[in-house]
Parts: structure tokens; C-alpha cells; sequence
């Protein structure tokens, strides 16, 4: 076998190590917490089905390279609760850490690629970006609305809380910021989120 493909295949299992990073919501239709290769993978779904819906016309393959990207850092440095003021103080260091690890393990164009798409994803600027992260927020909000609040409740998570955290999700895509403040309200409603 060649260095490079040796490198891929390296970087491949490594990045297998995904499926054992947890987040704090339960999948809808079981009791277990979601991992994050399952989120990811959702989140591409999403990004494939609900891309009409971006406020502009986006790279729909970048933006589903973002998705899968974006959260392999938390292979090293774990997933930071979006609630986690203290672990959010450290989190783009713990993570730029991480990604020159793991992006590092590449041939370098790959690595020069996926450290690009990981940066633009982090830093919002572009439609693409904006996009894949309204993804990323609305996936979880779904979630805990259909699992009767569970996040919310183990942790004390208000209404506002959610829509200061969520309110991002209208520079991606206005309709799904709707359909987010429309969640979030139902949720209110149905006792499921503290007011």
C-alpha cells in the first residue's frame, strides 16, 4: 500500500473513534444518547432534504463536507454541552488542538482541506457555513422536543436559553428559525421547557 492511502486508511479508523463520543440527547426513538457520528450523519440528511430552505442558494457539497467535518475534533476534545458556559471558554483551543491531530494524520492536501472546511464551519462567515450550522443547532432542538425535554429538564435549560442559543439559526435560514421559535413555543406550551 502507498503512504497516502496508508494515511487515509489511518485517519478512517481513527475518525471511527466518533461513535463513541455522546451527547446529551437521547435519540427520538430510543433511550440512549445520540453519538456523534449519528449526528453528524443526521445533520447531512438534513442538509440533502431541507436545502431549499437556505436563506441563499448554498454548495450543497460543501455543505454536507462541513457537516461531516465539523465534529471529529471532539474525538480529542470532546463534546461541550451547548449550555456549558465554563466548557465554552476553552473549547475552539481544545478543538484547533484536536484538529491539527487528527487533520494532521492526512495527506496534506486532505488535511489543508478538511482544517479549511472545520475553520469556515467555526467561523460562520460564509452561506455554506451559516447554513450547516442552522443544521446543527435546529437537529438538536428536534430532538429534545421529542423526547418531552429531556435535556432541558436534566440540566434546567430555559426557554430563553434556547432561543439566545438558537436565534443563529435565521442567518442560515429564516424558515427553519421559524419552525424553530414554532418548537420552542410548543414546548413552553406542553411544560416540557421551564419559561
Amino acid at each position: 500500500m502507498d503512504d497516502r492511502l496508508t494515511e487515509q486508511i489511518r485517519f478512517l479508523i481513527e475518525i471511527d473513534k466518533l461513535k463513541t463520543v455522546h451527547r446529551r440527547a437521547k435519540i427520538i426513538h430510543g433511550d440512549r444518547l445520540e453519538n456523534d457520528a449519528e449526528h453528524s450523519w443526521h445533520l447531512a440528511m438534513m442538509a440533502l432534504l431541507l436545502k431549499e430552505h437556505a436563506n441563499q442558494d448554498v454548495d450543497l457539497l460543501k455543505v454536507l463536507k462541513m457537516l461531516l467535518v465539523h465534529d471529529l475534533v471532539e474525538i480529542d476534545a470532546g463534546d461541550t454541552f451547548a449550555y456549558d458556559a465554563k466548557g465554552h471558554e476553552d473549547k475552539y483551543e481544545r478543538e484547533k488542538q484536536a484538529a491539527k491531530r487528527l487533520f494532521g494524520m492526512l495527506p496534506p492536501d486532505q488535511e489543508r482541506e478538511l482544517t479549511e472546511l472545520w475553520e469556515e464551519f467555526e467561523r460562520m462567515e460564509t452561506i455554506e457555513a451559516r447554513f450547516a450550522s442552522a443544521l446543527d443547532r435546529l437537529q438538536p432542538l428536534i430532538h429534545n422536543h421529542l423526547n418531552d425535554g429531556d435535556t432541558w429538564q436534566t440540566y434546567g435549560i430555559t426557554s430563553g436559553q434556547v432561543t439566545a442559543r438558537n436565534r443563529k439559526i435565521a442567518e442560515g435560514s429564516e424558515k427553519l428559525w421559524e419552525l424553530a421559535q414554532s418548537i420552542i413555543a410548543k414546548s413552553v406550551e406542553q411544560g416540557i421547557l421551564a419559561e
